[in-house]
């Protein structure tokens, strides 16, 4: 992992609450501990990858069984911040307004151009508007597993997409660098046809 790549707060703020609600605040400061994080974000400017990858892992080794959900959960709390405070107004109007298919397009390509923010030294690639890889993923680069672990990645992705493109969108991540030593993770959106 390059020492100095960075990624954006939201991949520590937003699972900060998601391990309070199920192990208080001394919980939050033990994983946090545990993540050689020592200074929480303020939000307001990039921090190192290596510190969010570090929490992510740090999850998923001390909460195996609740690490999915607690991710999914932190990955829709970024998309609804990206939400709030990163994408105009008009520009959500305007995406709600068009053909999924048009949407979708519209969407993938902003979210390569902001892919940094998310992605950090990791390779983001737009695949078709209804599917990302991320080569190199920082969160989980080094990992071993026998099931997908970018739970916060396809939260954050479904939840853009339910709210920009179609409600019922759905996001899985396909393929992972930590299992199979696949390239990419690799993320699919669907619009889900079941009621």
């Amino acid at each position: 992992m390059p020492s100095g790549a960075l990624i954006g707060p939201n991949a520590v703020l937003q699972l900060l609450p998601q391990i309070e609600r199920i192990g208080g605040e001394a919980r939050v400061v033990q994983m946090l501990a545990e993540a050689g994080i020592f200074h929480v974000p303020d939000g307001s400017q990039m921090i190192p990858e290596r510190d969010a990858a570090r929490l992510h892992q740090v999850l998923r080794r001390d909460e195996p069984d609740m690490a999915p959900q607690l991710a999914t959960q932190a990955g829709r709390a970024t998309a609804d911040y990206i939400l709030a405070h990163r994408i105009p107004e008009i520009a959500q109007l305007l995406l709600r307004m068009l053909p999924a298919p048009l949407a979708a397009r519209a969407l993938s390509k902003a979210i390569e151009k902001h892919a940094w923010t998310f992605a950090g030294s990791g390779a983001f690639r737009v695949v078709t508007p209804w599917c990302f890889e991320i080569a190199q993923n920082p969160i989980v680069r080094g990992e071993h597993s026998d099931t997908p672990l970018c739970h916060w990645h396809a939260a954050v992705f479904a939840r853009l997409y339910q709210v920009l493109v179609h409600p019922k969108s759905i996001c899985r991540e396909v393929a992972c660098c930590a299992l199979d030593h696949a390239h990419a993770c690799r993320f699919e959106v669907f619009v889900s046809t079941m009621r």
